[in-house]
Order: structure tokens, then sequence, then C-alpha cells
């Protein structure tokens, strides 16, 4: 099944075709269209590695042994 980062490298040529066949249907020249539709599949990229980063889930039992060591690595029992 697709997920999120899936749909995202999907979009990116599709933002950048899409976007630029518009504005370049609104008359603007493809020195202009490509840059600008540029900017979206930028956006996009950003997105992904920032606001909806790939996060590694850290199992419970590694958690909870992470935290209850000190910087010595000795359990502080």
């Amino acid at each position: 099944m697709p997920e999120y980062y899936d749909y995202v490298l999907g979009l990116i040529p599709v933002s950048v075709a899409g976007i630029s066949a518009a504005l370049l249907g609104l008359g603007l020249s493809m020195t202009v269209a490509v840059p600008l539709s540029l900017l979206a599949a930028i956006g996009l990229i950003g997105h992904a590695m920032f606001v909806n980063g790939p996060v590694e889930e850290i199992p419970p039992t590694a958690q909870t042994t992470a935290n209850s060591r000190d910087a010595s690595g000795f359990s502080a029992d």
C-alpha cells in the first residue's frame, strides 16, 4: 500500500510537469515556468523532510533502558 513518501515521490515530477504546462498555457516563457514549478517540488521535498520527516520509532523496552542509564553507562538503580 502506498504511503506518504511514495505519494511525495510521485508528485514531484507531476507537479513540475503540470505546473509548467499550466504556466506555459498562461503565456509565461519556459525559462520562467519551469523554475516556478520547481518551487512547488522543492516545497514538497521540504515538507517531506522537515515537517513530516521520517523518524524511527524506538521500541518501548529500548527506550526505558536508555532513560534509566546515566552518562557513564551505568544503571541509576
